[in-house]
This record gives C-alpha cells, structure tokens and sequence, in this order.
C-alpha cells in the first residue's frame, strides 16, 4: 500500500484538490508580483541635472526661456539627448569663456512615465546608479536565505507552517518598504520580502503535488507558474494606473492580509503528517477529501500503518537529510545536475526579464508583454509532458532558448537599427523557452527525490538558482565593459551558451512521466530504474545509498 494509491480512491484531482490549488495559485500570484516590483519601484525615469540657481526647474519644459537655461546648462548628445549626470558651469563675466563640465548633485526628473520612484525621490542616478542594481540582488539573496530556511521549516515543521511563516513576513516587510526612509531600510526590506516569496511559493507547491495523483503532477504543477506570470500582468496594470511607488506598494502589500485566514483555509499534507506519524491528523484530513470529493474510502485505504511500513523503517533525522544527499550515489549526483540547470534558468529567466525594459515603446505595455509571453510557455508543458516526457521536452525548451539567446548576436552586429524587431523577436522567444523550461524543472525536480528529502534537496538546489537570480543583473549589465555591438550582444551570448550546456546535462536524469512519487530512500534510490516497484520495495542495503 502507498499514498498514491489513497488518492487514487479519492479522485487524483477532484474538488477538494482543486480547492486547495485555487488557494495555492492566489499565492503565486502575489509571489510573481513581488518578485519583480523592484522593477517598477527602482525605475529610473527620464532626468538630467538640476540648472544651478533655478529652484522652479522641472523635467518639461516651461518656456522658451526655460529652454534656453537647459541648451546653456546641459550638455546634449549626438543625438540630441541631454546629459544625465553633468552639466556647465559659466563664467558670468563672459558668456562662453571658461565653461568647465562638472558632475551635478542635483536632478529634475520626468513625470511622464512615473509620478515618482523609490530612484527618483532619493536620487539613485548616476554615481549612485549602482544602488539599484544592488537593491534589486538583495531581493534575490533573500530568496536565497529563503530556499535555505524554507525548506527545514518546511520538511520538520509542516508545509502549511512554512507557508504561513512567509505570508506574515510578507505582510509586514511589504508594508514596511513602503514608508521606507532610506536606501539601507529599503534593501532590508527587500531582502525580508525575498525570504517571503519563497516561502509563499515552494510550500504551496509541495502541498498541491502532494495532494493530487501522478497522472495530474504536471497540469498542477505548471498550473501556479501560469498565476505568477498574471502576477506579473497584474502588477504591470496597477503600476499603469498608480504610479506613485509608495501607493502602488501599499495597493499591493494591504490585499497579502487575507493570507492570514490560510491558517483555517489551508490543510496540511497528509504525506508529511503521515511521514511524523501524526496519523490521527492525516485521516482526518482524507476523511474530509472523500466526503468534498463525494466518494468513500475503503477502510484499509485509512489504514495508516499499512501506508507508512516502508516510510517508518527508513525515517531519517532532519539533521542528517542534507548528509544523507550528499553521501549518496544516486541524489549526489542528481543535486549536481538539477542545481547547474535551476542557476542557469534563473539567471536567464531574469536576465530576460530586466532586457524586456529596454523594447522601446510603452514601459507598461512592454511590461506585460514580458508576462504574458509566460502564458503560452507555461501552458506547452502543460500540453506536451505528460505526452514526451519532462525529460525531453525540458531539452528541447533550453535549446530553444539556447539558440534564440545565441542568434541575437548575429542580429545584433549585422544588421542595422530597423531590423531590430527581429532582435526583440528572439529575445521573446528565449524567455519563451526559458519560462517553459522552469516550469518542466519544478514538477521534474519534486518527483526525482523522495518524501522524506523532498523539502531539503528542492530547497538545496533552488539555493544555487536564487544564486543565478543575483548574478543576473550583473551579467546583463556587463554588456557596457565591453565596447560596441558585440558588447550589447555579450549578455545573450552568456545566456544562451549556458542554456546549451545544461540542457545536453539534463540528458542524465531519469525520466519520471508516469511513475509513482517516491516516498522513501529506498524507493529513491529504485527511482527510474526497471526494477522500480513500490509496493515491493524492501530494506536496502546502506552501500547502495
């Protein structure tokens, strides 16, 4: 007898899972959002340097005269746009005599775009410039002290606590930001509410796989990545019409409140209350799935002990799991492979991501575009897995992005500005690729480790991807230490190459379509081999650990 089987009875995704899934997709939709809001709230709209003496000095143009104080003050460029970062300073004994260009202290900004940004109120421009770049990484290493943490909450105090955890720190770092006085309280803030999402988002996923059968992993599993990506929609519709950044965080931290009642909405896994043999919890729980579901349990389908024999005799201590991964031969190994691919994917996902700014055109618009071409990459996997494999599509999706990254070098240095479309095509098509291939690791990685590790490994790996999440700004901002065309193509070609040389690794990995989720060490270690039975899995030896 295994857990499969039970869900089997009670439907393999009937009402209740999908009561639960609405649940978890609502917070995956707020994690989407807050995940990249530091590219609204760290927006640098359109500035040049404040004229010397003129305190009434706006971005627009009031005047003839006005426009005469800027030709004279600002230095513009081939192009006829203004300097961003000096100005001149004039002899007033003599009108063109002795003008030095100096760099300003002081700027007027663009309201066009933006009322107000966290950038523009404290000036983040120019020499300060790189503080954005920073602030957004501090997102991203809290993420990563997230996957760290999230995961042990996680695997010894429950899923639905983790997730809990993260909605209240949520709340409070997402309220905070908002009446944030400086850039240090701001960072922390964002670091606090990198911690959140992943605590939001990796819980609520273990839950839902957890809770529905084999033959509906991949449509729940994608299904979240579709609300994030309308996270990200959403989120570009808001800041169209609240472009003050204090309002627009305020409209999107008050509404995170109602994930408090998730205490009394949301269950708990029964595979993870069975694994603490918190057995009486557990029925409890699958009694109340079969009367949602309008179905009847068998009574030795409630018969725990038959459900947990193997899981029992194979328990392992929390202090122990990481150990464990790393001294096997099999999930080693496995980490390795899965780790390189989710670095590579974050780093491309949002590298891409940050790229999609720079279109032209509409920045709301441009925005959304950037969500919304997750829509059909999502529902492709959706579509294909259960029908080639996770394996197989997963390589084809990298290759894609692979060689759509790769290609705009050729555009780039080619061919001239109006055939620049064709760039910004490739570019959507990359992120196509790469958004699918994120949504294929997440089902594919859950189901490679057992039960009992589930929780750590996923948390162990997505570390190395959160570290791919830092990097990315940098990577994408390293085209401008190299001159020229071939320098705005440099951060594709990064993309693309290490898009290629993950997808040919993943080749290694089992293939899971179809199979029973693992729940023990034993069946880990059978995992994807022909001999893999769980109904007849038995002790194993250590030394094939």
């Amino acid at each position: 007898m295994n857990f499969d089987k039970v869900i089997a009875s009670l439907g393999a995704f009937g009402r209740y899972q999908k009561y639960i899934y609405f649940l978890v997709c609502l917070a995956s939709v707020f994690s989407g959002l807050f995940t990249v809001i530091s590219a609204v709230l760290l927006a640098v709209p359109q500035h040049r340097c404040k004229i010397p003496g003129y305190d009434n000095d706006t971005y627009t143009v009031q005047s003839r005269w006005h426009q005469s104080l800027i030709d004279q003050h600002i230095p513009s460029s081939k192009d006829g746009t203004y300097d961003n970062c000096h100005l001149y300073l004039l002899d007033n004994s003599s009108y063109w005599t002795n003008v030095s260009k100096v760099n300003c202290d002081a700027w007027v900004y663009s309201k066009d775009v933006f009322t107000e940004t966290f950038t523009s109120m404290n000036n983040l421009v120019c020499r300060n410039a790189q503080k954005t770049a920073m602030a957004k990484s501090f997102f991203f290493a809290g993420v990563l002290v997230g996957a760290i943490t999230i995961g042990h909450i996680s695997d010894v105090f429950g899923r639905k606590t983790s997730l809990l955890v993260g909605a209240i720190l949520l709340i409070a770092s997402t309220l905070s930001l908002a009446w944030s006085p400086n850039f240090t309280f701001f960072s922390v803030c964002m670091l606090f509410i990198g911690v959140a999402s992943e605590g939001m988002y990796a819980p609520g996923l273990i839950i839902g796989l957890e809770l529905v059968g084999p033959s509906k992993r991949s449509f729940t599993g994608t299904l979240t990545n579709h609300f994030f990506a309308l996270g990200i929609m959403a989120l570009s519709g808001m800041a169209y019409f609240i472009r003050h950044w204090k309002h627009l965080e305020l409209a999107c931290a008050v509404p995170c409140v109602f994930f408090l009642f998730y205490y009394w909405l949301l269950p708990e896994s029964p595979r993870w209350l069975i694994t603490k043999q918190r057995f009486s919890e557990a029925k409890k729980i699958l009694r109340k799935a079969a009367r949602v579901n309008r179905v009847s349990l068998a009574d030795d389908m409630l018969d725990i002990s038959r459900i947990v024999e193997n899981t029992s005799k194979n328990r392992i201590g929390s202090g122990r799991k990481f150990c464990q991964l790393l001294n096997s031969r099999v999930f080693l190994p496995r980490m390795i492979i899965i780790s390189f691919n989710m670095c590579v994917i974050t780093m491309s996902y949002y590298g891409l991501t940050l790229n999609t700014e720079n279109l032209g055109g509409n920045f709301y618009l441009n925005f959304c575009l950037s969500g919304l071409v997750e829509l059909p990459a999502y529902t492709i996997p959706l579509l294909l897995m259960d029908r080639i494999g996770r394996k197989r599509l997963f390589f084809v999706c990298m290759i894609v992005c692979g060689v759509a990254c790769i290609s705009t070098l050729l555009t780039t240095i080619y061919l001239d500005q109006e055939y620049q479309s064709l760039n910004v095509t490739l570019a959507l098509l990359g992120k196509l690729g790469i958004s699918a291939a994120f949504s294929i690791i997440l089902v594919y990685s859950a189901e490679l480790f057992p039960t009992v590790v589930r929780g750590t490994a996923l948390s162990s790996c997505s570390i190395f991807g959160r570290i791919g999440g830092i990097v990315a700004s940098y990577v994408a901002e390293s085209g401008d230490l190299i001159s020229g065309r071939i320098g705005k193509a440099f951060p594709m070609l990064i993309f693309g190459v290490l898009s290629l040389v993950a997808a040919f690794l993943a080749l290694i990995l089992p293939e899971t379509m179809g199979q029973e989720l693992p729940e023990t060490i034993q069946d880990g270690v059978l995992f994807g081999k022909p001999e893999y039975k769980k109904d007849t899995v038995t002790n194993c030896m250590d030394g094939a650990v």
